[in-house]
């Protein structure tokens, strides 16, 4: 080591010209670092743990998978703008649009997949069972154009690092449109935040279906509903087994068009807030059998 560093001072002092040279060298678990400064003369050492399992040469694949039910306006720069953040594939799931939805997906470089029936986990359900085999993260995003497409490095990057299994992107936490979220919306996000640290003492803010999952951690939570329901138990199912959870603020955009097929509209919000509460009260007690349940809780 001291050879090297000696034929490296040697070099600087026979360059005329300023200039910044750092070496690396390795030795066992430990990287150590030179840096040899001309300008000031100096020389600096600092040594680095190496990580274990370091991937930076390769990154993890990225599949993200939008339901959608005829939202002909948005479709085409919501999949435009998702690829644009470096996804490699998106799934679009099309309930049988009756407008141009899924040619607009299509033609903007999307993957289109026509599930007849409706439900929002069968969607879903859907989109994974097409997803790429080499794929180890999937991106849940909305086709209306009321996700920012903008803050999705901020949801899959903390799983590309491995410091986090599941990311929720939540609506309540960033900047919000004027319009963009209605009561019903704010307040079922902060009901499933509360009922789920209550129960499981893991805190979200949200409901929102702007997050992202590792592929390994998916595949362990064995997702069923294929209702409304589905992000109420994606949540549950990751809380109860002591996955690693960030909750990152995301805001939220006004829809570019078409109409909500849940907000709005009184009955229909009645009847997903008894889907809701019904999944949950269920679920948790499946869970609980299980014995997924985390301590924390009140379990």
């Amino acid at each position: 080591m001291l050879c090297q560093l000696w034929d490296a001072l040697e070099f600087i002092k026979q360059t005329p010209l300023p200039f910044l040279i750092s070496q690396h060298l390795f030795k066992g678990e430990q990287v150590v670092s030179f840096t040899f400064d001309n300008v000031h003369g100096c020389c600096a050492m600092n040594d680095h743990p190496k990580l274990a399992g370091d991937k930076t040469d390769a990154v993890e694949k990225v599949s993200a998978i939008i339901p959608c039910l005829n939202e002909e306006e948005a479709i085409g720069s919501v999949v435009v703008s998702v690829l644009a953040q470096g996804v490699d594939e998106v799934m679009v799931v099309d309930g049988n649009s009756r407008d141009a939805t899924a040619e607009r997906a299509q033609a903007a470089g999307a993957r289109v997949i026509v599930e007849p029936h409706r439900g929002y986990g069968r969607a879903m359900m859907s989109g994974l069972a097409q997803i790429d085999p080499e794929t180890q993260i999937v991106l849940f995003f909305d086709g209306d154009g009321s996700d920012r497409s903008d803050k999705i490095p901020l949801v899959i990057e903390p799983i590309r690092k491995g410091v986090a299994d599941f990311v929720l992107g939540s609506r309540l936490k960033g900047e919000r449109e004027p319009g963009s979220l209605t009561f019903s919306q704010i307040v079922a996000g902060y009901l499933a935040g509360f009922l789920i640290r209550v129960v499981y003492g893991v805190r979200f803010t949200d409901m929102s279906p702007f997050r992202a999952i590792s592929r390994n951690a998916l595949e362990k939570i064995h997702m069923e509903d294929e209702t409304f329901g589905w992000n109420l138990e994606m949540q549950m199912r990751v809380a109860a087994a002591g996955l690693r959870i960030l909750d990152v603020p995301v805001g939220q955009r006004c829809r570019m068009g078409g109409v909500s097929k849940v907000s709005g509209n009184l009955l229909v919000s009645v009847k997903v807030a008894c889907v809701l509460v019904k999944t949950f009260f269920r679920l948790a007690l499946s869970l609980r059998r299980e014995g997924m349940v985390r301590s924390g809780g009140i379990f």
